[in-house]
């Protein structure tokens, strides 16, 4: 296992935001859903793309809290640009289940 420091870990930006936008990703060459996720007023919207489609929804997205990466650089995917990397837990068969709080949290939260 190659183990971080602490000082890395703390560089990573991972926070808490609700999905406000989520539509299936058509021009994606794996399935996928777009999303655009409320960060808070300091760091606003950002919009990324998800390999979710097993799990999820867009329906059942709206509304819903995830914890993404936003200090990674941006990413064109197809026509959009990514800005955050929404974590997840990748099952044995491939699909990933989100990670998310299990109380409501107040968006831009930063992982402790």
């Amino acid at each position: 296992m190659n183990n971080l420091s602490w000082a890395e870990f703390e560089r990573v930006e991972l926070r808490v935001g609700t999905v406000i936008n989520a539509e299936i990703f058509k021009e994606a060459r794996k399935p996928a859903i777009k999303l655009s996720i409320d960060f808070g007023e300091e760091i606003g919207i950002r919009k990324s793309s998800a390999q979710i489609t097993d799990h999820y929804t867009p329906d059942n997205l709206i509304g819903k809290q995830i914890s993404a990466v936003i200090n990674f650089p941006k990413k064109q995917i197809g026509p959009i640009m990514s800005d955050c990397l929404v974590t997840g837990f990748i099952q044995p068969d491939g699909s990933v289940i989100l990670a998310v709080p299990d109380k409501t949290a107040t968006n831009g939260s930063r992982l402790a």
